[in-house]
């Protein structure tokens, strides 16, 4: 039984990576157009989805950064955390240069006898029929235009730009997050030296990315500027899963704004939720065909759209208050993050996503 993979990304890899692992034959194909590796980007993953990776997909403890508290500050109640997010000094988060990990997996799935690549996809009917399963985690294919462009879009006038700051060591183990009046400004530590930056602001004009990083900075002693890279921010929610026998998958399925860093983690609860959909097929001997595509549409499409729908409405929720003269929404948030319930299933919806 040989299954079929659209895309050589995070995605695509780190799915064919789980299912090879399961004893299964994939055929993956790249995109012919290559581009370099973006290096000031970078990935979190929640603890929880960290645990399955090194478990079901590959060990990447030497890859990733330990993130042991998150602070949420805000532009209207500058030097006051409003949300803390910690579990007794244990691992919160993790941070990953995403060239690093999308190397480490290529270079393991081409050692593996179950996985071969392949270039330029031939879309005809005789390959559809080929695979029992074909899932597409391409944005800009045939399949994507074809089956997959019906979805509900948001596009938030914004740019996300990323940079890796070097700066003196220190004790770096503590994300922040700061709702700046130009939008959310992430810093992200990746050694003791090392810090990546995610600053999504509004509007496309010229900005001075350093001096805006200068202003909210006040822990790090900055040495040099990485190469800025930036990106448009948009939304969207796809309304139909899969057509046949192909399965839309990755940001093909849901795209989320990055304030949260919770767009991959997204995407490992689904290649999660596939692999267990797949793996009950395997073990009551029944074919892995379309049936299991409209499966993973019922198991997910719901907790995928309630969490995205979370995440749009704390980004609205400080856009909002930036535009307000006052500091009654953080002060209200300040005083909800101190209620140790509600604390704790913040982390966990954050940690986990939405278990329904």
């Amino acid at each position: 039984m040989k299954l079929c993979i659209l895309g050589g990304g995070l995605t695509g890899l780190s799915l064919a990576k789980s299912l090879v692992k399961k004893g299964l034959s994939i055929d993956i194909f790249l995109n012919k157009k290559k581009t370099d590796f973006n290096r000031s980007r970078t990935i979190g993953i929640s603890n929880d989805n960290l645990m399955y990776f090194n478990k079901e997909i590959l060990d990447i403890k030497k890859l990733f950064w330990d993130i042991k508290k998150i602070e949420i500050y805000s532009d209207n109640l500058r030097n006051e955390k409003i949300l803390n997010f910690e579990n007794n000094d244990k691992t919160v988060f993790a941070i990953i240069r995403n060239y690093q990990l999308q190397s480490k997996l290529l270079k393991s799935l081409k050692k593996d006898k179950l996985c071969n690549f392949k270039q330029n996809f031939d879309y005809n009917l005789s390959n559809l029929k080929k695979y029992k399963l074909i899932i597409n985690c391409e944005n800009d294919n045939y399949f994507t235009k074809k089956f997959f462009a019906r979805s509900l879009k948001k596009k938030y006038d914004s740019l996300a730009y990323t940079t890796i700051l070097k700066h003196k060591k220190i004790q770096n183990n503590t994300a922040s997050q700061i709702f700046t009046k130009n939008g959310p400004l992430a810093f992200l530590p990746l050694s003791e030296i090392e810090t990546s930056i995610v600053y999504s602001i509004k509007g496309k004009k010229n900005i001075n990315l350093k001096e805006l990083i200068k202003k909210y900075n006040t822990k790090y002693s900055i040495t040099d500027f990485g190469i800025c890279n930036f990106f448009e921010l948009k939304a969207s929610n796809l309304r139909t899963y899969y057509h046949k026998n192909i399965l839309a998958f990755g940001d093909v399925l849901h795209r989320l704004h990055p304030l949260a860093g919770q767009g991959f983690n997204m995407t490992l609860r689904d290649i999660r939720d596939l692999g267990n959909l797949i793996e009950l097929k395997l073990k009551n001997g029944l074919e892995i065909d379309n049936l299991i595509c409209e499966e993973f549409q019922n198991m997910t499409k719901h907790k995928n759209y309630l969490f995205s729908s979370g995440i749009d409405f704390v980004y609205e929720f400080f856009n909002f208050e930036s535009k307000m003269n006052n500091n009654i929404l953080s002060k209200s948030v300040r005083f909800i993050g101190k209620n140790k319930f509600l604390n704790r299933s913040f982390r966990n919806i954050a940690n986990r996503g939405f278990e329904i």
